[in-house]
């Protein structure tokens, strides 16, 4: 669907981004984190169209952005985070203008415009001028130009901010209901957004791509926590001589409870080596407390990937 290659931007002696690849395919909907001044936004500008890298190449269903720019913006949403409104204009005349902008024939306009009104719940506002309506309205007013025309690519910067917590739930389930006909590329703050909705996350680091992996890679988890008793002193003899087992660290024990942490091969399956480590400790003649996967959360992986700097 879309493919980064080495993009590269300066701005006069500064580098934003170095040097950045990466491709999405059809219907996935991507989180892009940074820290502020990682780079996110220049990557979704150069993403649009709406800047020129100053070296490397986007593609967008085979089309090269240098030359059919058109072409690829009118499959295109992009909501920015600061989007510019036209205050004086009522909701539904501004989304008409947006979608005359966007190519959209004339035909077409009055139903694109109705169907990203419904999509974003603002039917009841669109003859309002956009100059009432509350920060979180306006947020939707910017999806809703995004949306219209049912692009095969959305970049939404920031789609959630401004929103209360109900119309944060309502755009979380509009992004997965659009990701069913087009590929999602969302910029947030909020990671629990990105772990709710995402399928694979980005992490920029000083202007470069330092972490790309899929969700279900990121929680999977090779550490298991357990917790015995401690009648059996030879239980971690026992346990180091499992197969499955890479490592073991017993933690700080109290009284008569023992807590360990035990690391598996990469290639063991978490559930049968699970299952043997239950079994063991019982056979070895220790009760067993406690026996669960440690997973580290978005936040925890975001921190040890920027653990030495922006």
């Amino acid at each position: 669907m879309i493919e980064a290659q080495s993009l590269t931007r300066y701005y006069d002696r500064t580098v934003a981004v170095e040097d950045v690849s990466f491709s999405i395919g059809d219907n996935q909907i991507v989180g892009l984190l940074g820290h502020n001044g990682a780079g996110k936004t220049t990557i979704m500008r150069m993403l649009s169209g709406y800047l020129e890298p100053t070296a490397g190449r986007v593609r967008v269903d085979g089309i090269d952005m240098a030359t059919g720019a058109q072409l690829i913006q009118r499959r295109l949403g992009y909501l920015p985070e600061n989007l510019p409104l036209y205050a004086d204009m009522m909701v539904a005349d501004y989304l008409e203008y947006a979608a005359a902008l966007k190519g959209l024939k004339r035909d077409r306009r009055l139903q694109a415009v109705r169907a990203a009104v419904n999509a974003t719940d603002l039917a009841e506002h669109a003859l309002q001028r956009i100059a009432t309506l509350s920060r979180g309205l306006r947020q939707r007013v910017g999806v809703a130009q995004a949306i219209l025309g049912k692009p095969r690519l959305l970049i939404l910067d920031e789609p959630t901010n401004g929103l209360d917590p109900e119309q944060t739930g309502h755009m979380r389930g509009l992004i997965q209901r659009l990701a069913r006909q087009a590929t999602v590329i969302l910029s947030t703050h909020i990671m629990q957004e990105v772990d709710a909705i995402c399928d694979r996350v980005l992490v920029v680091r000083r202007g470069r791509i330092a972490l790309d992996k899929p969700m279900a890679e990121l929680h999977h988890s090779r550490t298991l926590l357990l917790h015995t008793d401690g009648k059996v002193a030879e239980l971690v003899t026992y346990l180091r001589r499992m197969p499955q087992v890479a490592s073991l660290q017993e933690l700080d024990s109290r009284g008569d409870q023992r807590h360990f942490t035990l690391v598996l091969h990469e290639r063991a399956d978490i559930d049968t080596a699970a299952n043997n480590i239950a079994r063991c400790v019982i056979q070895a003649g220790a009760r067993l407390y406690q026996l669960q996967p440690v997973v580290q959360g978005l936040e925890t992986v975001f921190r040890e990937v920027n653990r030495d700097g922006r």
